[in-house]
């Protein structure tokens, strides 16, 4: 029943180097200052602190026009967001097909470089060198600029080859959502529950990070802006607890999706494992299926050590998608093409800003179309 959520072969860790070296990028990220201690965890409370909600968003028609123009306005918020990204991967790409002109040997190394070098990763710089040697070829281009052209067509590709939507089949859908500290995930999962109130679904927010320190408050003040519920206990219980409480309530009260915080220790901490995976079957035996999404939240900025972190989550948990934040404030957002391309994982929301509708479906020939714009 649970080989569909979590891959139970202990395959090998990465180096204590390597994984401390993610520890040490991932605390100089988060802001808070509490220390985190393991408290061993609490049985079961008969009742739970379930808040109550206010009425459910209603759609109006007014609002179904206008999706267009909100698309539109997103589009631009995209483009701005990743003005830092385009200016590490698009303008270096330009430099060297608007320098070289001609199309050889030199020019495609040149290229490989600027990839590199631009948090794109050896391997998926190389393998997006080759389709553009075979399609140049094939379409008889010969003038260097027009190579850029590919290069959108060939990210988009790459970017759509994985499940970048969300599948939320059952009543209630369950979303767990894990990461390490610092990586903005419980901001991610306010803008999550918002986004998915503003179309009319009835969310309930289960506060499943119960070890550390000020994490369900910092829950419940999210669960306040996107108003919407939120199922906590006192701080050391049981998270698995909290996830039975919270489907128990959206069964009562005919919410659509449960999204479950969870404790963000680093990937290399089994006690951290092993209660995600008692978390999920608790979510199984309650729904009659499988937890709908298992969404890893990376911050963008971390580049590589991202990549790092979705490898080693990957081994311990059947991840489903990931969320990636933080694309508005680093140069380093070519680390979503070797998350598709090297570990198979699809990126299915994206955040480029602050504001609460700054967290949205990851569309690729959108995110494409804003990292090499045609007009540039």
């Amino acid at each position: 029943m649970f080989k569909g959520i979590f891959n139970k072969k202990n395959k090998q860790s990465q180096p204590e180097e390597l994984l401390q070296e993610v520890m040490t990028s991932v605390e100089a990220a988060e802001k808070a200052t509490e220390k985190e201690e393991v408290t061993e965890t609490a049985p079961i409370p008969e009742t739970a602190d379930l808040q109550t909600e206010t009425s459910p968003a209603v759609v109006s028609e007014a609002q179904v026009p206008a999706e267009e123009e909100e698309k539109k306005g997103f589009f631009a918020r995209l483009r701005e967001g990743l003005g830092k990204t385009r200016t590490a991967i698009a303008d270096k790409v330009d430099a060297v097909l608007f320098s070289l002109g001609k199309i050889d040997e030199d020019l495609y190394e040149e290229l490989e470089e600027a990839l590199v070098m631009s948090d794109i990763g050896a391997e998926t710089s190389a393998y997006i060198i080759e389709l553009l040697k075979e399609r140049a070829k094939s379409r008889g281009i010969s003038e260097a600029p027009a190579l850029k052209g590919l290069l959108r067509e060939i990210v988009a590709e790459i970017l759509g080859a994985q499940d970048t939507e969300l599948h939320l089949d059952t009543k209630p859908a369950v979303i767990m959502v894990i990461g390490v500290n610092g990586v903005g995930k419980t901001t991610s999962i306010g803008k999550l529950a918002h986004y998915y109130k503003s179309q009319g679904k009835q969310v309930i927010l289960a506060a499943g990070d119960t070890f550390r320190a000020a994490a369900i408050d910092q829950l419940e003040i999210w669960a306040e802006r996107a108003g919407v519920s939120i199922v906590k206990h006192q701080e050391g219980s049981d998270p698995s607890a909290v996830v039975y409480d919270s489907i128990q309530a959206a069964k009562a009260r005919g919410a659509d999706i449960v999204i479950c915080d969870t404790a963000g220790r680093l990937h290399n901490k089994k006690n951290l494992m092993e209660e995600l995976k008692k978390t999920a079957r608790v979510a199984e035996r309650e729904t009659g299926g499988k937890v709908a999404e298992v969404l890893l939240v990376l911050d963008a900025s971390t580049g590589q050590n991202a990549l790092v972190q979705a490898r080693e989550f990957a081994r311990a948990a059947g991840i489903t998608g990931v969320i990636l934040t933080k694309l508005d404030g680093t140069a380093k957002g070519g680390v979503i093409l070797a998350l598709s391309r090297e570990q198979g994982i699809g990126v299915k929301f994206i955040g480029v800003g602050e504001q609460m509708d700054d967290l949205r479906p990851f569309e690729p020939e959108a995110f494409a179309e804003a990292l090499f714009p045609e007009e540039a």
